[in-house]
């Protein structure tokens, strides 16, 4: 009985968690344009995909974005994880705090704080600042990912490559980066997925010449979600899919 219990539960969970998703796939092969009853099979919605330029820019945009944010998240996450690790400094504390200060804060104050900050410096709302807020978004959550991956190495190894003589760039080049390669990997699809996805920072920090997908969806929803809105969402989901098993594929050859 416990077994199935078990079953039972875990079904539940996957089930929250996946149907949905589900869901979107299967109407993203419906033939009705505006039921929701099932009404037959067709591949049409995602040949007019391609041919909605408008959608298929904002998703350019959007993965141009993420990829470049979840980059630049990721380098300097990754240095700002290691000092915090390696070095003892005044105000480390301080700020390793205001990592989880700004991953605690509603993405409404951050937005409104980038947007003052970019218009005290007169810069142009449009891809640089969408791709800075976004990076800014993104960085402590690379950060604290990959703080706690150095938290299980060992430093002896790191001393070691000091007394033989290696210097701080050799350091963590050839040992300290290959030992955090999946919590840097981790925190680079996270990255990708939080850029991806975000409304709210966009919405203030982008401007009217550089359009990203998830302000282009929501302001096709208002008038009833359509069926290439449902194929562009089952393309996105695989290449998030493509990307997680490459990443696992090439986490595994590596190990």
């Amino acid at each position: 009985m416990n077994r199935w219990l078990k079953y039972l539960y875990a079904g539940g969970v996957y089930a929250f968690l996946y149907l949905p998703l589900v869901i979107v796939a299967v109407f993203s092969f419906n033939s009705s344009k505006y039921s929701l009853a099932w009404k037959g099979f067709t591949l049409d919605w995602y040949g007019k995909l391609w041919q909605n330029t408008g959608l298929t820019s904002a998703a350019v945009n959007s993965l141009l974005i993420a990829a470049g944010a979840a980059t630049l998240a990721t380098l300097l996450g990754t240095v700002a994880a290691f000092i915090l690790h390696q070095y003892r400094f005044p105000g480390r504390r301080l700020l390793f705090g205001g990592l989880f200060v700004m991953m605690m804060s509603p993405d409404i104050v951050i937005a409104i704080s980038l947007l003052l900050l970019f218009l005290a410096l007169s810069l142009p709302l449009g891809l640089p600042t969408l791709l800075v807020a976004h990076t800014v978004l993104c960085v402590p959550f690379v950060a604290t990912t990959v703080f706690s991956r150095f938290h299980g190495f060992q430093t002896d190894i790191v001393d070691a490559a000091r007394d033989l003589g290696a210097g701080e760039y050799h350091v963590f080049r050839h040992i300290v980066l290959p030992l955090a390669a999946p919590a840097v990997v981790g925190g680079w699809l996270l990255s990708f997925t939080l850029s991806l996805d975000d409304v709210i920072i966009s919405f203030f920090t982008t401007g009217p010449d550089f359009e990203v997908l998830p302000l282009r969806i929501y302001s096709m929803v208002r008038l009833g979600i359509k069926p290439d809105v449902n194929a562009l969402c089952v393309v996105m989901m695989a290449i998030t899919i493509t990307a997680l098993v490459l990443s696992r594929k090439l986490l595994k050859e590596k190990q």
